[in-house]
């Protein structure tokens, strides 16, 4: 039998829940990998029927290139925490929009209208729960699950502190990401509801962490947040401008002052991708803009300018990823252009780049 999404109504009209319909084809098409529990219309493993009946979706994805899809305005039935593990990601959520970096928090209300991705997603480790709270309409009051052991006035100071809390993006410390690492490890071994215990475990140190971190009202930066890693990361937001010179991993961690493995780590924090990887998709992201935006440069031009070896080179790499030579590529922007219609060809897959 079909099943509906959850609705909520008010008098204005009704909602439905979102289905993460373009994650779920995205994780079938290989695009990325996703580890999920969940029940109803969300995408993942089956929760087992009448265990943690409020758990609606609780897991993680791992993007290891961009994607060629994003998560459009939508909403949920339950409160809807996500936590980034690696990489950067774009989010909206109101009237405003975000740029997340690792660490970032995101607390959604029930029913609040968000989106992820603007309008793609790029490389990331995502990781989120989604818990229903019984709200179907205006002003119901939140009914926490019976398993929940806060007690009472904690349970209802966390939902003042939600329900009231006007800031959606967070600093999240060392305890929120150790909470949901452990949920995600906890889904990822589960088999028929072998990890229950220990999702209900760390589902409540969740949110004693989540109490503790609302109740301090500012936002603390990780201590992990350290001036290396802001380094590389100041490193990374600059190398699309100079993506065309010879850089090595050698090069790349000397400019941060580290050595290579401790560059690699850092990079894989910020980006979700190695070194190389990252460097050859700011390389591509060149090439295309070129391709774009400067015409009178011939093939050979651009290939070098973009750091690559050979024009032979260039176009074998380009072909591989776009499916199509450089000049076809920009052939068919110059078209879209002329129906004033401006997007990016997405990159595949950046491992094969580095065979």
């Amino acid at each position: 039998m079909r099943v509906r999404p959850e609705r909520f109504r008010t008098p204005d009209g009704c909602y439905e829940a979102d289905t993460c319909e373009p994650l779920r084809q995205a994780a079938r098409a290989g695009e990325l990998t996703l580890c999920a529990l969940a029940r109803g219309t969300y995408p993942g493993r089956p929760l087992p029927r009448g265990r943690l009946p409020e758990v609606k979706s609780v897991g993680y994805w791992d993007a290891a290139r961009e994607q060629r899809w994003g998560l459009p305005w939508h909403r949920n039935e339950g409160i809807e925490l996500t936590f980034l593990l690696r990489g950067r990601l774009d989010f909206g959520i109101g009237g405003s929009n975000y740029r997340l970096s690792r660490g970032a928090l995101t607390i959604t209300r029930p029913w609040q209208r968000h989106r992820i991705g603007r309008p793609n997603v790029g490389p990331s480790r995502l990781a989120w729960l989604i818990l229903d709270v019984g709200v179907r309409r205006p002003n119901q009051p939140w009914t926490w699950p019976p398993w929940l052991v806060l007690s009472p006035a904690d349970l209802d100071r966390l939902t003042h502190l939600l329900r009231h809390c006007e800031q959606p993006v967070w600093r999240g410390d060392r305890e929120i990401e150790g909470c949901f690492e452990r949920l995600g490890e906890a889904v990822a071994t589960d088999r028929d509801g072998s990890s229950l215990s220990r999702l209900t475990l760390h589902i409540n140190e969740l949110f004693v962490c989540l109490r503790e971190l609302l109740e301090r009202r500012e936002p603390r930066l990780d201590a992990s947040l350290s001036s290396s890693l802001r380094t590389v990361q100041l490193f990374l937001d600059g190398l699309s401008e100079q993506a065309g010179e010879a850089w090595t991993l050698e090069k790349m961690a000397a400019q941060c002052g580290l050595g290579r493995s401790r560059f690699a780590h850092y990079c894989r924090q910020t980006t979700n991708l190695s070194p190389m990887e990252y460097l050859t998709l700011c390389r591509l992201r060149l090439a295309q803009r070129l391709l774009r935006e400067q015409p009178q440069l011939g093939i050979l031009d651009v290939s070098l300018r973009c750091g690559f070896q050979s024009a032979q080179y260039f176009a074998t790499v380009f072909r591989k990823q776009f499916g199509c030579t450089p000049s076809a590529h920009r052939r068919q922007v110059h078209a879209c252009s002329s129906r004033n219609s401006r997007g990016e060809v997405p990159v595949r897959s950046l491992k094969s780049l580095e065979k």
